[in-house]
């Protein structure tokens, strides 16, 4: 069915989003239709603010619309410990968790040479500065458990150690209520490598 230009072309923008197909597309361009125009202009403003006004803190790389960001900021935060991630969302879901109080590092993404992504792609080279202040002792690296999170974990221990700053990695195994019959080698591998005294 052909639609009229405007509702095709903002089913065409939803379908860009990751996860959006064309009927979904179409669910929520049908739904912004049947929106009122305050609300339909509150949201438009949201997407503009967020290419507007957000940016990288210029200390640890992740997003914010202060520099330096607000956890950069917080002389509350525990300033021995670095926790490096591979991306700003990881941030939010250590911070909602409460119990991680130091300061983060956020790489942008991970080695990768098979899509081209080597070191000076990532946010590396800031990370690597930032370790000359005495006060840092700990990196903790919690890059995913994948291929390229294991190759940029153990790129960093290796550029990291020989400053004799400790370098740690999150244990990795099986997850709160997961069978043990249905986990793979490696997972049960990393349980058993991860594992602590009761």
């Amino acid at each position: 069915m052909q639609y009229p230009a405007p509702i095709a072309k903002l089913m065409n923008s939803f379908t860009k989003l990751p996860g959006i197909g064309a009927k979904t597309a179409a669910r929520l361009a049908f739904y912004v239709l049947e929106m009122n125009e305050a609300d339909v202009t509150e949201f438009a403003q949201a997407l503009i603010n967020v290419k507007r006004d957000l940016t990288y803190c210029s200390v640890c790389g992740n997003i914010t619309d202060t520099d330096p960001c607000m956890v950069c900021a917080d002389p509350q935060r525990d300033r021995s410990q670095v926790l490096v991630v591979e991306d700003p969302r990881d941030v939010a879901s250590f911070d909602r968790m409460q119990e991680y109080h130091g300061l983060y590092h956020v790489l942008h993404g991970v080695l990768s040479p098979l899509e081209g992504t080597g070191p000076e792609d990532l946010n590396i080279a800031p990370l690597i500065k930032r370790l000359q202040d005495d006060t840092i002792q700990e990196v903790i690296i919690a890059t995913n458990a994948t291929a390229e999170g294991e190759a940029t974990a153990t790129y960093l221990s290796r550029l990291i150690k020989p400053a004799g700053i400790k370098v740690t990695r999150l244990a990795h195994g099986l997850s709160v209520g997961s069978d043990i019959e249905y986990a793979d080698e490696m997972t049960l591998f990393r349980a058993i490598e991860g594992r602590r005294e009761l």
